[in-house]
């Protein structure tokens, strides 16, 4: 095989091993795109919440009759962070308030 065939070949392969995209949010996404990248059907589908974290666990059924799991992070913001986030920026809003008072 040529050089370069192999190099187009090897990214293929790359992409479409590479694990279901750490940007799908929803459950719903995620299992759709699991199913995708996996030519197999969900079976199950739930979300997992560890700490400030959360992980969509997918159970798929592929081709071959095999039962594969699937794990894809959550990257959106559990209720925690959101609190923290909001707390943050009112507290430099607050900051900047006495500042604009002082001047």
């Amino acid at each position: 095989m040529r050089p370069r065939k192999l190099q187009k070949l090897c990214l293929i392969l790359l992409v479409l091993l590479m694990p279901v995209t750490a940007f799908a949010i929803s459950l719903n996404e995620a299992a759709e795109q699991a199913a995708r990248q996996n030519d197999a059907k969900v079976l199950s589908a739930r979300t997992v919440e560890n700490g400030n974290s959360r992980v969509h666990e997918i159970k798929l059924l592929t081709r071959d009759g095999v039962v594969k799991t699937v794990r894809v992070r959550d990257n959106s913001k559990t209720g925690e962070e959101r609190g923290k986030e909001e707390y943050w920026e009112k507290r430099e809003e607050r900051k900047k308030g006495k500042k604009g008072k002082k001047g």
